[in-house]
């Protein structure tokens, strides 16, 4: 079992996230993350979501990250809140004027575990709301996270064909042998 971070830990995530972003736009320098609890140190995956808020909701402005626990979860938050405000091929950069408006969100992973057994039954093997999917099949990938389920109000069958055409499949690609389907958790923190 993975373990969880604190509410303080997660507040600790997204001012090290802010602080990433505001520091590489502002001087192009990559701030460091050391003189963290523990937890920081570990491999862990990890996202980072930029959303534009307004009155009548949010829209999307970047995410990137590492869905696999390749490196310290401390410098997978700075790596990828700088990825998310710069590299997201979907978006323009982030200017430094708009980060006032950006609220940031970090979604702590767990370890994508594959779905096996009857294609068929893979929907019933997913929790809407806990899970969050990753498609593979060849050169072909695709991610979505645990929260763009319930943002869409997709049920288990439409997030696994979301998760196919993210990947550029088609949506019931995920009912092929070849297709490998992984299931994650992640942990949300987001700036009120």
């Amino acid at each position: 079992m993975t373990e969880l971070l604190t509410k303080e830990e997660g507040n600790i995530a997204l001012d090290m996230a802010r602080r990433a972003i505001h520091e590489y736009l502002a001087s192009g320098q990559t701030i460091t993350a050391d003189d963290l609890p523990s937890m920081f140190y570990e491999n862990r995956g990890v996202f980072v979501t930029l959303n534009n808020r307004y009155d009548t909701g949010k829209e999307l402005r970047g995410c990137i990250g590492r869905p696999y626990p390749v490196m310290r979860l401390g410098d997978a938050i700075i790596i990828s809140a700088i990825n998310a405000a710069t590299e997201d091929p979907r978006f323009n950069p982030v200017t430094p004027g708009e980060l006032e408006t950006i609220e940031i969100e970090v979604t702590v992973l767990t370890m994508p575990e594959r779905l096996e057994g009857n294609k068929s039954e893979l929907p019933g093997k997913i929790e809407v709301g806990k899970h969050g999917l990753i498609v593979q099949r060849g050169v072909y990938s695709g991610l979505l996270l645990p929260q763009v389920a319930v943002e869409h109000g997709f049920d288990s069958e439409e997030f696994l064909g979301q998760t196919c055409m993210k990947a550029g499949l088609f949506p019931d690609a995920w009912l092929e042998a070849d297709t490998e389907v992984f299931a994650f958790e992640g942990q949300i923190f987001h700036e009120d």
